[in-house]
C-alpha cells in the first residue's frame, strides 16, 4: 500500500485551469482517469488526510504511485479527452459500464451496391443504417418479415446472391414476392437503392406520409376496377400497420428523445435507456456498472452519455436528453452532445406529463434491472470466492491467486507444435490477455533442444521461459527491476490474439503483453510438465509465483517436488475452477494449432514458383486436373496453357522435381485413397483424430 504523500505533486506545481489526470499504480498502469474544472483544487483534495477520504477513493490513492495530468484549454475539451482515455486505458477504478447482453439491431448496408436487411450486433460500421437495439433478435425477423411484403429488399447473404445470380435463378424469397431479386436483374441496382430507403424512412418514424400514399393508391385502383391491386394494397397496409403496433405510442407528439434512468445501491448501479423515435419505443438497453468511485448518480449520467454518444455522430443523437439528475457542470457535457450532434441538444429533467410518467417506467426497468444483477451477482461472487479459497488452501498459498494464467501444449503427432497461454481474473475468463505461441525449441538464443517428435516437457519450459521472461524485461523497461537482463533474454515475437497488434510502449499506459505476474500458473499435465514449468521459473529467479499441474486422467493437482497429487472432491469449487481454467487453456491451443496446420495443409508447392500469381496457377490445375498429372507433364505441354512461357513452365517443372510428393488422403468413411488434385485439405478430417 503506497503512502499518497509520496507522489504528490509540489505546491503550485499543478496548474490552475481546466485538464484531465491521471493516477497510476507501480507497474506503470493507468488505474484512474478524471476531469475538472481546475485541476490544482481537484488534485488537492486526494491528498488530504486519508480518514477524511471516501473508502473507494482512499483505496484509489493508496493503490497508485504517480499522478499525471494534461492541461486543456475548455471544459469540453476535458469531457472527450477523459472519455477517449477510459476508453484507451480501461482504468480499474473507473466506473464502466457493462452491457447486460450484446443488443440486436436492424441493420440495412447502405455502403454496398445491393443493400441488405440484416440483423447486426457488435461494433457499429460506417455507411450502415441501424434501428434499435431490440431486445431479441426475434423481435427484429417478425419485422422485417412483415415489411418485405411491401419493401421486398434483399436479405440473403453474399454467397447466396452470387449463386443466384451465376445460375440465374432466385432464391424462395424471390419466387413468394418477398425479395425483388436484383440478383436476377429484376430491378436496377437504382431501384432497388431507392426501395431500401423508402424501407429506411419508414423505420425511422415517417410512416404517415407513406401510408396515406398507400391508401390513396388503393382506392384508385378500386375506382379503376383493378380489385386484386387494391386487395394486394390493402394486404400491404395491413402488415405496415402491424409492424407499427410492436412498438406503442407513448409520446404524442412525434417526439426523438432518449430517457436515460438510474437505480443504484452502495456497490452498484443499473442504467436503462429507451430509445423513442417518432413518438414510439424503438429501443431498449440496459447497463450494469461496479461503483468502484465516489460518484452521485449526475455523474453516473455523464458515464452513460460518454457510453452511449461517445462513438455517435449526426442524428444517432437526439434532439432531446432526458436524465433523472444533470450533470454537474451540465453545460460542458450538454455543449458536447450538440457537437457531435451538429445541432442543439436538450439535456433536463422532465417535470410533468406524458415525458414524466415515461420516465418513471424506465425507472421501474432500471430497479428490475440491478435487483435481477444482484441476484445473478450474489450467486457468482459467493461460488467465485469459494473456488478461489478452496484452491489457495489446498496449494497452500499465501492469499487467494486473484490472477490465474494457464499452459497448454498442442501438436499433430509431433508437428505444428503450438502453445496457448490464457488468464482468469477473480475466476473470470480476460479473453483480452489471452496469448498463443509458436515452439521454437530455443529458449532465448540457446538451442535447447532438437527432434521431430513431440516433447510436451521441453515444450512447456520453453514457453513459461519465454513468458516470464518478457515480464521481466517490462519490469527493467518501467524501472521496477534495474538489474541487467540475461544475455538470452531478446523480444519474443508471441503476439497476442488480435493480429497485427504491435509491441507495447511503457509509456502510453496501455496493457503490456506480458507485464502482470499471476499468483498461480496452472499447466496441463502432471508431476513432469510442473516440474518443467518449475525449473524456468527457478532459473529466471522467480520465486513468488506458485505452479501446479491439472492431470487430465484422474483430475489431480500436482504440485513441484511432491511425489503424491493433491486429490481434490469432485463437487469441489476450486476443482471445477481449475478445469475450466485447463479446458480453455486446452480450447484456445487446439484452434490455433488447427489453424496453423490448415494453412500448412493449404500449402502447394505451385506457391514457392516465383512470378506464377493465382490466375495461371488455378489455370495449371483447370488444364491438367490435378498436382499429380501436373507433375507429371513436360514443359512443352505446360507450355500449351495459355498465359504460361517456356520459362515459367522450366520454373514449374523445376518447382515440382524438387518438392517431394505428399501421402495419399484417404476418405475415413470409405477407406479410398483421394488422388492428388491439389487440395491437400481433404486429409485434414484424417488426422484430426490423432491430434493433442
Amino acid at each position: 500500500m503506497a503512502d499518497p504523500s509520496s507522489y504528490r505533486p509540489k505546491p503550485g506545481q499543478i496548474p490552475d485551469s481546466p485538464g484531465v489526470y491521471k493516477f497510476r499504480d507501480e507497474h506503470g498502469r493507468v488505474i484512474y482517469v478524471g476531469k475538472a474544472k481546475s485541476l490544482r483544487q481537484r488534485l488537492a483534495s486526494y491528498f488530504q488526510d486519508l480518514a477524511g477520504l471516501h473508502p473507494r477513493t482512499r483505496t484509489m490513492v493508496t493503490t497508485a504511485a504517480a499522478v499525471e495530468w494534461t492541461v486543456v484549454s475548455t471544459e469540453v475539451e476535458a469531457l472527450q479527452l477523459e472519455y477517449t482515455w477510459i476508453k484507451e486505458f480501461d482504468p480499474r477504478f473507473n466506473v464502466k459500464y457493462r452491457d447486460d447482453k450484446s443488443y440486436p439491431y436492424l441493420a440495412v448496408t447502405l455502403n454496398e451496391e445491393f443493400p441488405r436487411v440484416q440483423v447486426m450486433r457488435g461494433a457499429k460500421k460506417k455507411g450502415v443504417r441501424y434501428f434499435g437495439p431490440y431486445g431479441h433478435a426475434w423481435a427484429i425477423r417478425e419485422t422485417v418479415d412483415l415489411m418485405l411484403r411491401v419493401f421486398p429488399v434483399r436479405t440473403c447473404s453474399a454467397g447466396v446472391f452470387k449463386r443466384s445470380a451465376q445460375i440465374g435463378r432466385p432464391c424462395l424469397l424471390g419466387y413468394i414476392g418477398k425479395c425483388s431479386a436484383p440478383c436476377v436483374e429484376r430491378i436496377s441496382a437504382g431501384e432497388h437503392r431507392e426501395l431500401a430507403e423508402e424501407f429506411c424512412d419508414f423505420m425511422a418514424g415517417r410512416t404517415g406520409a407513406y401510408l396515406r400514399r398507400l391508401e390513396r393508391q388503393m382506392q384508385e385502383a378500386a375506382e379503376e376496377m383493378e380489385y386484386e391491386r387494391a386487395a394486394r394494397l390493402r394486404d400491404d397496409i395491413g402488415a405496415l400497420k402491424r409492424a407499427m403496433e410492436k412498438s406503442a405510442v407513448v409520446l404524442a407528439d412525434a417526439t426523438d428523445a432518449d430517457l436515460i434512468a438510474v437505480a443504484e445501491d452502495e456497490l452498484e448501479a443499473a442504467v436503462q435507456i429507451f430509445h423513442v423515435r417518432g413518438g414510439r419505443v424503438r429501443g431498449q438497453r440496459g447497463w450494469v456498472t461496479d461503483k468502484v468511485e465516489a460518484v452521485t448518480t449526475g455523474d453516473l449520467v455523464e458515464h452513460a452519455l460518454q457510453q452511449l454518444y461517445g462513438e455517435e455522430q449526426g442524428d444517432a443523437v437526439p434532439k432531446e436528453v432526458l436524465v433523472p439528475a444533470l450533470p454537474e457542470p451540465v453545460e460542458p457535457v450538454a455543449q458536447w452532445l450538440s457537437h457531435r450532434r451538429g445541432s442543439q441538444v436538450s439535456l433536463r429533467i422532465p417535470q410533468r406529463g406524458d415525458k414524466k410518467d415515461l420516465m418513471a417506467t424506465v425507472g421501474r426497468n432500471a430497479q428490475q434491472a440491478l435487483a435481477l444483477h444482484k441476484t445473478k451477482r450474489a450467486s457468482d461472487l459467493t461460488t467465485r470466492s469459494r473456488a478461489l479459497e478452496e484452491i489457495a488452501e489446498a496449494l497452500g498459498l499465501d492469499s487467494v491467486p486473484l490472477r490465474i494464467e494457464c499452459f497448454d501444449i498442442s501438436h499433430l503427432q509431433g508437428d505444428d507444435v503450438v502453445a496457448s497461454m490464457v488468464v482468469f481474473e477473480d475466476g473470470l475468463a480476460r479473453k483480452s490477455e489471452y496469448r498463443r505461441f509458436q515452439i521454437k525449441g530455443r529458449v532465448g538464443d540457446e538451442q535447447i533442444w532438437h527432434g521431430q517428435g513431440q516433447d510436451d516437457v521441453r515444450s512447456m519450459h520453453e514457453v513459461t521461459a519465454r513468458r516470464f521472461r518478457r515480464y521481466l524485461q517490462e519490469k527493467q523497461r518501467s524501472g521496477e527491476w534495474t538489474e541487467e537482463p540475461a544475455e538470452d533474454a531478446p523480444v519474443e515475437a508471441d503476439g497476442p490474439m488480435e493480429p497485427g497488434a504491435g509491441r507495447p510502449v511503457d509509456e502510453d499506459g496501455r496493457p503490456k503483453r506480458f507485464a502482470y505476474p499471476p499468483q498461480l500458473v496452472v499447466v496441463d499435465g502432471g508431476a513432469p510438465q510442473v516440474a518443467a514449468a518449475r525449473r524456468a521459473l527457478d532459473e529466471l529467479g522467480i520465486d513468488d509465483v506458485a505452479v501446479c499441474g491439472l492431470a487430465k486422467r484422474l483430475e489431480e493437482v500436482w504440485l513441484p517436488g511432491e511425489d503424491d497429487p493433491v486429490v481434490l472432491p469432485r463437487s469441489s469449487e476450486g476443482l471445477y475452477l481449475l478445469q475450466r481454467v485447463r479446458d480453455e487453456a486446452h480450447r484456445f491451443a487446439l484452434r490455433y494449432q488447427r489453424t496453423k496446420r490448415g494453412k500448412r495443409l493449404k500449402a502447394s508447392p505451385l506457391d514457392a514458383v516465383a512470378g506464377l500469381g493465382d490466375t495461371r496457377r488455378q489455370a495449371l490445375l483447370k488444364h491438367f486436373g490435378s498436382l499429380k498429372k501436373l507433375r507429371a507433364a513436360t514443359v512443352d505441354e505446360i507450355c500449351e496453357v495459355p498465359g504460361v512461357g517456356r520459362k515459367t513452365a522450366e520454373t514449374v517443372v523445376a518447382a515440382l522435381a524438387g518438392a517431394a510428393p505428399s501421402a495419399p488422403a484417404v476418405n475415413t468413411a470409405t477407406g479410398e485413397i483421394i488422388e492428388d488434385d491439389g487440395a491437400p485439405p481433404a486429409a485434414l478430417s484424417a488426422e484430426r483424430g490423432q491430434e493433442r
